[in-house]
């Protein structure tokens, strides 16, 4: 593989996660400096030549806004500096759960930021279990949608749980549970959940049979806990024995650690994507890397080779 024009530059959401896909691809995270003036303004400084170099910025643009500005700052200093194509590879895309308006007066703000992106100077982005697969359209650039599907049921192949289920914990995460259960070969279940206002749910019912059962509650993200929470305490209601939980992107706000510590959810395997301090870390919490995942794709992108392999 050629890499004297493949240049990796990480943000400061989580510098750690570019280093292992560095380490995949077998190179070093490029030179570059990211400050602040006394106002609170960005400043971003590549140290190293860019001029028609293949760029990726790995960013995810969680929480706190100025990784999403820091992102685009970090575009728009490589577009400056000639370089030949930036790739904006954010692990996790933020803002992706206002992705209509479902009330009056509300923004789209899935769209706000796809357009933010393109304009700051990305020539594709690469991103990884999008909130909505719809979001995909909002960019008028090319995208690349992993998926933490390969891992994250590898685990469990490995680590067979006997008559498992696994469980939607809403009707709007059904795809994204039935592919999982396809591929460990397993029955499904769906939570019937309510959103009274946000970050509030209410389960309503459980469609189809757990009890007796041990499951398993797919999710794309796990942000305050409060759906998890309800639907552990649903299962063991209805019959359900152990309660495992996995997820892509662990944002864990709010009360989520306290949520996720209750004793009927025995297990959390939740992936890289986004870093988890100290705090927001259990005994139960288990966290699997899916940056060879992106390395490969990395490299793929790079050498203009097919990547839709890596979308299973």
């Amino acid at each position: 593989m050629k890499v004297d024009n493949l240049r990796i530059f990480a943000g400061s959401a989580d510098n750690n996660f570019a280093e292992k896909i560095a380490r995949y691809i077998g190179i070093k995270v490029g030179d570059s400096m990211t400050s602040t003036f006394c106002d609170g303004e960005i400043l971003v400084k590549y140290n190293e030549n860019v001029r028609g170099c293949d760029v990726f910025i790995i960013q995810s643009t969680n929480s706190p806004a100025y990784n999403l500005l820091e992102l685009l700052i970090m575009i728009d200093t490589a577009r400056r500096a000639s370089a030949r194509r930036i790739t904006a590879v954010i692990p996790y895309f933020g803002y992706a759960r206002q992705d209509r308006k479902d009330q009056p007066r509300v923004a789209i703000t899935a769209k706000l930021v796809a357009n933010l992106i393109t304009t700051a100077g990305a020539d594709r982005v690469l991103t990884m279990d999008l909130h909505a697969p719809q979001i995909q359209g909002f960019f008028d650039i090319p995208l690349d949608h992993l998926y933490a599907s390969p891992v994250l049921t590898d685990y469990y192949r490995k680590n067979t749980i006997p008559d498992l289920v696994v469980v939607s914990p809403d009707i709007g995460s059904n795809a994204l549970a039935r592919a999982y259960a396809k591929r460990l070969h397993t029955p499904l279940a769906v939570i019937d959940k309510r959103r009274p206002r946000h970050d509030v749910a209410e389960v309503i019912n459980i469609i189809g049979s757990v009890e007796g059962k041990n499951v398993l509650i797919i999710d794309d993200i796990i942000d305050t806990a409060g759906t998890i929470e309800q639907g552990a305490l649903a299962l063991k209601k209805n019959g359900a024995k152990d309660i495992y939980v996995a997820c892509t992107h662990p944002v864990f706000s709010g009360k989520a650690i306290e949520r996720l510590s209750i004793p009927y959810i025995r297990k959390v395997i939740v992936t890289d994507t986004l870093p988890l301090p100290k705090e927001k870390q259990l005994d139960k919490i288990e966290i699997i890397s899916v940056a060879g995942i992106f390395g490969e794709a990395i490299k793929r992108i790079h050498n203009e080779e097919s990547i839709s392999s890596l979308f299973d």
